[in-house]
């Protein structure tokens, strides 16, 4: 029987993982640290311990024909799951709406301007700051919102001398040119393709509409346009009708378990001088 961590909306997502093994290694109980499922007093413990959580960041945007708006933060979010199932660190409610207004005319898309999502990631890791947290990951699942999250990045490293803030995407960790999402051009903007397709029909079948899947060639350009002028579906990239559950799965677990691995040495690195670690501003 394979292992299991326990999927973002109450199911059992399978995956070829050992997680008891890797959670020994690297920190975890095998099962998610859900922040808003503590109690206060259990959160201000669990911070005393281990001052890290992971903050997912995804959108509420069009995925094409074939599949739901929530595409980037249910991928994001169960990802976390993960991560946290094999380390420990607390994962944070989603941050489910994102940079998303590039896609145009398409109908379903919730975008936030990038100066709100910096205000309100700011806002975030600010109150859990309070809460005596030190280190932030921000695990992202949608690729425009990257400079608004670099940016955060960088006005909290600046507030926080204690704090240690990263922003990656939950493919970071391993090479790019690894990522199967068969995609020849967009420096690496994959959108309701074969890899996102994939992933869903692994973590949520029921809500993937193969029937209705589409491709669209992708091309190669200098400028990034707007989803609407390069695509009359929503979709960016080929193959798409070819997606199926056991490739996501392969990947998400491959996410999974290169995030956890680099989290739990994250967590544990240590300051360039200990002994001059930085202390609050007074």
């Amino acid at each position: 029987m394979p292992a299991t961590i326990p999927g973002p909306y109450g199911s059992a997502v399978p995956t070829g993982l050992d997680v008891a093994e890797l959670a020994a290694r690297w920190g975890g109980s095998g099962s998610p640290v859900r922040w808003e499922e503590l109690t206060w007093q259990e959160a201000e413990s669990t911070a005393a311990v281990q001052d890290a959580v992971i903050i997912p960041v995804g959108a509420t945007e069009q995925h094409g024909p074939h599949l739901p708006l929530s595409v980037d933060t249910r991928i994001g979010e169960a990802v976390a799951l993960g991560v946290s199932a094999l380390t420990g660190v607390p994962v944070l409610p989603p941050l489910s709406f994102g940079v998303s207004a590039s896609h145009g005319d398409f109908a379903g898309t919730v975008a936030l301007r990038p100066e709100t999502m910096i205000a309100v990631v700011e806002d975030v890791i600010d109150s859990l700051y309070a809460s005596r947290v030190r280190q932030f990951i921000l695990l992202n699942g949608h690729i425009w919102n990257n400079g608004a999250l670099d940016v955060s990045a960088e006005k909290l490293r600046v507030r926080h001398r204690d704090a240690r803030v990263r922003a990656l995407g939950y493919v970071t960790m391993y090479p790019g040119p690894e990522v199967d999402g068969h995609v020849t051009y967009g420096r690496a903007l994959m959108h309701a393709n074969f890899f996102e397709t994939s992933v869903m029909l692994h973590l949520a079948p029921e809500l993937v509409r193969m029937e209705r899947a589409t491709s669209h060639v992708d091309i190669d350009s200098f400028w990034d346009y707007r989803m609407d002028q390069v695509s009359e579906t929503g979709v960016w990239g080929r193959d798409v009708t070819d997606a199926d559950a056991k490739h996501g799965e392969a990947e998400f677990d491959r996410c999974v378990l290169t995030t956890a691995e680099a989290v739990a040495a994250a967590v544990r690195e240590p300051w360039p001088d200990p002994a001059h670690r930085p202390g609050p501003r007074t």
